[in-house]
């Protein structure tokens, strides 16, 4: 494992890079989850990598700008500039692995950043996405329901809600739960789509339940039809676990790293 600070275009990214054991069988790059998910996610995401690593891949955990380690604040931010930063670390991954097939792992916002990602970068692309939604509205209104929580005391949730795209779509940052939402994030995720590149390859769809036995999220399915109609091969899971990214405590899900490591060695080297 090798930490380092990865130049970019405006100020350093953090990144940890887990060497491959043995022969290359694929080359992952890792593009985390939202604000508070992703810190809650940060055991979860440092164990996949290193499982992934030992089963022949090679990972690159970049922190985003404004996030983590790297440069600057949340504040300082911007949606294209995450965009940048995944082709970023994906260049840099397959310079040191050349002829690697490329698997972008996303983990909530993430998978709308991969997927958009992709379509920057000059070679086919796979997919490995953790609890994706649909759309970036949904994890926008999500996270502004959490300043919501502190300021109801008997309003309605509807006008504070259209107060907050006020001050966002005026150009104003606004304070959520410890973290200043700029609009030049906002504006992104709130406009993403997980809609599929042009170039088909595969997709493994993860996603974690308490629950024994659980099928799909129901929202899931249009999404995979999408996907599958696009041509892509699709591997949809799901993984008994606590929903681990916005749990109280840090908890761990075994279970989906077993079948992470499981589906993308499924189709190494392919």
């Amino acid at each position: 494992m090798d930490a380092f600070y990865l130049r970019a275009a405006i100020g350093q990214r953090f990144c940890i890079h887990h060497p491959p054991l043995g022969a290359v069988q694929g080359a992952v790059v890792q593009v985390h989850a939202f604000a508070e998910e992703m810190n809650k996610s940060r055991r979860m995401s440092a164990m996949q990598s290193r499982a992934l690593a030992q089963a022949g891949f090679a990972v690159i955990q970049i922190d985003l700008h404004g996030c983590g380690d790297s440069s600057d604040d949340l504040a300082d931010a911007t949606w294209a500039g995450w965009l940048a930063d995944v082709v970023l670390a994906a260049q840099w991954l397959l310079q040191r692995h050349p002829g690697a097939p490329l698997w972008l792992w996303g983990h909530r916002a993430g998978a709308l950043l991969a997927a958009q990602a992709a379509r920057s970068l000059d070679t086919v692309v796979n997919f490995l996405f953790w609890q994706a939604a649909a759309s970036g509205k949904t994890l926008l209104q999500q996270f502004l329901r959490l300043r919501l929580a502190g300021e109801m005391s008997g309003n309605a949730p509807g006008p504070l809600m259209e107060g907050l795209r006020q001050q966002l779509a005026a150009g104003s940052a606004i304070a959520v739960a410890g973290y200043s939402l700029p609009p030049a994030v906002a504006a992104g995720l709130e406009d993403a789509r997980l809609v599929p590149p042009e170039r088909p390859s595969r997709l493994v769809w993860l996603e974690v339940s308490a629950r024994e036995g659980p099928g799909l999220l129901p929202a899931s399915a249009p999404v995979l039809a999408e996907w599958q109609g696009a041509g892509f091969t699709v591997d949809a899971r799901v993984a008994n676990g606590p929903a681990f990214w916005q749990t109280t405590e840090i908890e761990d899900a075994p279970a989906l790293i077993a079948a992470t490591v499981s589906a993308l060695a499924q189709g190494a080297g392919a």
